[in-house]
């Protein structure tokens, strides 16, 4: 149960919104029906019980008894199932609540009963339950200030003590019910964020397992295929396996990045990055041309640009056909270009989609797009 805006429990439109209990908590939903039932039993047993003074007349008793059990099963399911009606039906149902309090308090003993303190207890109970909260105390107030002018109006003379007697029975069913709708609410929030938590962990992992196993994995397909062109075509053998024990290194190096990123203490390095883009680029046939050095980038953003300039390279090596790659660095901007014909992607997949969000969380921003002269651009900057 949550609020429809972000004023908390005392928002003027802070309507408690009900959410489906999930298959774990059904048992925690029935106990919670079980126990609002057992709140019926004392209030039911003095109001039907044997020792209380009932009307003279039969038709009076029958009245009685039924209009107390329906105001009783109305509670109860009010307070179970009361959250899930829109705003109109609720105050519907709480009106006719209070309409059966009355009907029971005049059947029981006229119109002075109507003073009696708790006669509205289960009453208020809803409207604390299903009301915004501030019109749930306002709703108190006014019952209070009504039943006093019935003890006021009443023949004979106005007992104080009855006066002050109303307080508990008005503020004690708002009270408990407003503070455990905030430990529901609260309960609520903890759900929701662990499931945001989860979620953003998810999105972690998806993203860095595919920025890692991407780049890694076309690297490792290159310099196979360049192994087994060598070696088909009767080529230098030692050249062919220095490439084979680049790709038994880089599967290595792979797994270990993989439980890095798992366990959440991986940290790219851009100079690493920048030697890494070399030797692919080379293994790939494709002239590169790189920047010398990447200190003069600034900390907060070598970490991004890492990435950037990892998946840039491999959509180089994978998608664009092209014969040479350009890597431009500055302080706060890094760019990947290339001269090939083909198209990297149609429209941004998840490796661009994960570049964007790693460069919002530092101020940047990402932009990839043909270029005018042909071949395609890859940039990451902050404004």
């Amino acid at each position: 149960m949550g609020d429809q805006d972000d004023q908390g429990v005392w928002g003027r439109s802070a309507w408690p919104v009900w959410t489906p209990a999930r298959p774990a908590s059904r048992a925690a939903h029935i106990r919670g029906v079980v126990v609002l039932s057992l709140l019926l039993v004392w209030p039911l047993r003095e109001a039907l019980g044997p020792d209380r003074v009932w009307p003279e007349t039969l038709v009076v008793r029958v009245a009685l008894g039924a209009v107390t059990l329906l105001y009783a099963a109305g509670w109860l399911g009010a307070m179970v199932a009361g959250v899930r009606l829109p705003p109109r039906r609720r105050i519907l149902l709480i009106g006719t609540l209070f309409a059966l309090a009355v009907v029971a308090a005049l059947l029981r003993d006229g119109p002075s009963y109507l003073g009696h303190a708790g006669v509205f207890g289960f009453a208020l109970a809803v409207a604390a339950w299903l009301l915004p909260a501030r019109w749930s105390v306002l709703l108190g107030v006014t019952t209070w200030a009504l039943q006093v002018l019935t003890l006021g109006v009443a023949p004979g003379p106005v007992v104080w003590e009855h006066v002050g007697g109303l307080v508990p029975g008005i503020v004690i069913p708002v009270a408990v019910t407003l503070l455990i709708r905030l430990v529901v609410q609260l309960g609520q929030a903890r759900e929701e964020i662990a499931a945001l938590a989860a979620a953003a962990e998810r999105d972690r992992l998806a993203r860095d397992l595919h920025d890692v196993l991407g780049h890694s994995l076309t690297t490792i397909t290159v310099k196979s295929g360049l192994a087994r062109r060598v070696l088909e075509s009767g080529g230098d053998p030692e050249l062919a396996l220095a490439e084979l024990r680049d790709v038994e290194r880089l599967s290595r190096q792979a797994h270990g990045e993989v439980r890095l990123t798992v366990s959440g203490r991986r940290r790219p390095s851009l100079a690493a990055e920048l030697a890494g883009a070399r030797a692919a680029l080379r293994a790939a046939g494709i002239g590169a041309v790189l920047p010398p050095s990447a200190d003069h980038v600034r900390a907060d953003l070598a970490g991004p640009f890492a990435y950037v300039l990892r998946e840039g390279v491999t959509n180089v090596i994978r998608h664009s056909g092209a014969n040479r790659c350009e890597v431009l660095l500055g302080d706060d901007w890094l760019e990947v270009r290339d001269d090939g014909p083909g198209q990297h992607v149609e429209g941004p997949g998840n490796g661009l989609s994960g570049l964007a969000e790693r460069l919002r969380a530092v101020g940047g921003r990402i932009e990839a797009g043909p270029l005018p002269g042909g071949g395609f651009r890859l940039r990451a900057s902050r404004a």
